[in-house]
C-alpha cells in the first residue's frame, strides 16, 4: 500500500494525486457503498403500508430472504439461473480459448487486425438489436425450432459476452514467451501437453477474469432470457425486475442482494480454482 502511494505521488505529484485518491473514495462511496447498505436495509424490512413505515413493525427481519428458498418456483429459477450461467462461461470459456491463443501467438501483424476488427465491429451495434437478430434466428421459423429454444439461449448469451472472455485471455497469452512453446515443440511435447503445461498455468489470471465476467453478466442479464429463451426459461434477474415493477422493494431488494452475494462468492471461487490473487487479475 505504501509503495502503492509513492508510485501515485511519483506520477500525478501531489496535488494529482490527492484528487485521485478523493474522487477514487467519492466513487467508491456514492456509487457502489451507499447503494448496496440502502439495497441490504430495504431487504432486511418487511413491506408495509406507508403510515406503517417508521413503526413498531418496521423492524428488520430475514423473511424476505427465507422467501427466496420457502417458495419453491422462485428457487428452482434460481438454481437453474446459476446452472446456466456457469454453462454459458464454459460455452465462452471453449470457444474463446483457441480463438485468443490464434491472436496471441499465431496470427500475424495484419490477419490480426482483421481479427480484432471483425471483432469489434459487431459490438458496435446496440446489445438489443443484436440480441433481436438471435430472437429471429431461433423462433418458431427459424433455422432452429422450440426444442433447441435452450441451447439458442446459451449460445445466444455466450455470444453476447464473447469479447469479455477473449481479451482477458488474450492479455494474458500474449505475454507468454513464445520460445517456450517452441523449445517444448522441439523437446517433442504434443500440443495438448504444451496447452496443459504452459499455456494454461500462464494464462490462469486472464482465465479467472474471463470467467468472472462473462458469469456476472451472464447471471445478471435481463434482456437476454427476455428474448432468446421460451417462455420456461425464465431467469432470476427477471423475477427481480418484477418485485421491483410491482414496488415490492424489500423482495425484489432480498433478491437481488443474494444474486450479489452469490457473484461474489463465485470470484473468491475463481480465486481458489485458479490459485491467483486479487493484484494478478488486474495485471
Amino acid at each position: 500500500m505504501f509503495r502503492l502511494w509513492q508510485d501515485g505521488l511519483k506520477a500525478f505529484g501531489t496535488i494529482g494525486w490527492a484528487y485521485v485518491v478523493i474522487a477514487l473514495g467519492v466513487w467508491l462511496l456514492c456509487m457502489i457503498l451507499v447503494p448496496q447498505l440502502i439495497m441490504i436495509d430495504f431487504s432486511l424490512r418487511p413491506l408495509l403500508p406507508l403510515r406503517e413505515i417508521g413503526g413498531p413493525k418496521d423492524v428488520w427481519t430475514l423473511k424476505n430472504y427465507s422467501h427466496l428458498f420457502s417458495n419453491a418456483l422462485h428457487r428452482t429459477i434460481f438454481l437453474k439461473t446459476i446452472w446456466s450461467s456457469i454453462v454459458v462461461t464454459l460455452a465462452a470459456l471453449v470457444i474463446c480459448y483457441p480463438i485468443s491463443f490464434h491472436m496471441a501467438k499465431v496470427a500475424r501483424a495484419t490477419p490480426l487486425r482483421w481479427l480484432m476488427i471483425g471483432l469489434i465491429i459487431p459490438y458496435w451495434i446496440n446489445e438489443l438489436l443484436r440480441l433481436f437478430a438471435w430472437q429471429l434466428i431461433l423462433s418458431d421459423q427459424g433455422i432452429f425450432n422450440q426444442s433447441l429454444m435452450q441451447l439458442g439461449l446459451i449460445v445466444g448469451m455466450a455470444y453476447a459476452y464473447v469479447l469479455f472472455m477473449i481479451f482477458p485471455l488474450y492479455n494474458a497469452m500474449e505475454s507468454l514467451d513464445r520460445h517456450q512453446l517452441e523449445a517444448a515443440r522441439d523437446l517433442g511435447a504434443s500440443w495438448p501437453r504444451i496447452h496443459r503445461d504452459i499455456v494454461i498455468p500462464h494464462a490462469k489470471p486472464g482465465i479467472a477474469v474471463g470467467c468472472i465476467m462473462t458469469f456476472m453478466l451472464a447471471a445478471g442479464s435481463i434482456a437476454a432470457p427476455q428474448l432468446l429463451g421460451s417462455p420456461s426459461s425464465f431467469w432470476f434477474t427477471e423475477i427481480i425486475y418484477t418485485n421491483f415493477e410491482t414496488a415490492n422493494w424489500n423482495q425484489g431488494a432480498a433478491y437481488a442482494s443474494v444474486l450479489a452475494g452469490l457473484c461474489l462468492a463465485f470470484v473468491f471461487l475463481m480465486l481458489k480454482v485458479f490459485r491467483v490473487r486479487l493484484k494478478e487479475l488486474a495485471q
